[in-house]
């Protein structure tokens, strides 16, 4: 495949991946195209994701640079793979590929509407939270502050003078799940609501148990819409991350995201309601601060945790 090229995560990664070893070979764009016989632009438009090399050409550009091994392999099949219609990327978020193919998305994304039936999205995630969640998920204390450090680092996407316009969808059943025990919960929540209350661009509908997301879509997903091009969905695994591009397959999560929409509490009732678990958490927190290494609270009346909002 050659030509202009669609932003598409993969193509994006390896561009990204030519230019850090071009960096690390300690070779300038012109150099490096005077080896392989090709234009600097042409050579730059493949490192920025705007051109896609073939297979000749990255094998070319790997062999100037003296990169071999698994370093080698792990590139050339990135660009085998830039036809596909979706990618799989192994390892978690802080990984290079991963973290490169998501960041790919953030860079170009002018929408983002995330559903999360059991967590808080992770770019509304405090620090606390996210390592809390990370340990929880079998990490070791370390490797989860990395993990969260990554996390937190991309909340300009979605915070701040350059956010783009984020809906998340939120299952109250992540409402009621104390990662990190009540007082990381009750900052956590007041956090998300001290957002949604103050950002134009942030949107957040709960949805109560009981009520559903959609048929099929147990599980979280984000929906990147693309200026001049298809969305994209994106798929968090535990120790990967998929990304769809395929028309159709992307339509089922839009049509998903609307009628999630139509089961969910209105924005202002939604506030409302995690306004009032921030303070029940809080209240859980002064009354019984312990709490086990689960994230469960210690001698907490199920009938605190349990009671309808």
């Amino acid at each position: 495949m050659r030509g202009t090229a669609m932003l598409t995560p993969r193509i994006r990664t390896l561009g990204t991946a030519l230019r850090e070893a071009r960096l690390e070979a300690h070779f300038g764009l012109r150099e490096l195209a005077r080896r392989v016989g090709a234009n600097p632009a042409l050579v730059s438009n493949w490192e920025l994701g705007q051109r896609v090399p073939g297979i000749e050409d990255v094998a070319g550009i790997l062999g100037a640079l003296g990169v071999v091994g698994e370093d080698k392999q792990r590139i050339l099949c990135l660009a085998r793979g830039t036809t596909d219609p979706g990618w799989i990327t192994l390892g978690r978020q802080a990984e290079p590929d991963h973290l490169a193919g998501l960041l790919a998305c953030e860079r170009v994304a002018t929408s983002l509407v995330e559903w999360h039936p059991l967590l808080m999205p992770g770019l509304l995630q405090i620090p606390d939270y996210a390592r809390a969640a990370f340990v929880a998920g079998g990490l070791p204390p370390s490797a989860a502050e990395r993990q969260a450090d990554v996390r937190t680092g991309r909340r300009p996407l979605v915070v701040g003078p350059s956010a783009i316009p984020f809906e998340a969808l939120i299952g109250e059943a992540a409402l009621r799940n104390p990662i990190g025990g009540p007082e990381t919960m009750a900052r956590q929540l007041r956090f998300i609501a001290d957002l949604a209350a103050t950002s134009a661009k942030l949107r957040v509908l709960v949805i109560r148990s009981g009520v559903g997301g959609h048929p099929g879509l147990s599980g979280q997903f984000s929906l990147y819409g693309m200026r001049a091009a298809e969305p994209i969905v994106y798929f968090e695994h535990h120790s990967s991350g998929a990304f769809i591009l395929d028309e159709g397959d992307v339509g089922n999560y839009r049509d998903a995201v609307v009628r999630m929409r139509e089961k969910a509490m209105t924005a202002k009732d939604s506030l409302a309601f995690i306004e009032r678990r921030a303070a029940e958490f809080r209240s859980i927190a002064q009354t019984a601060p312990q709490f086990d290494g689960a994230g469960s609270p210690a001698n907490c009346p199920p009938s605190q945790m349990n009671a309808s909002g």
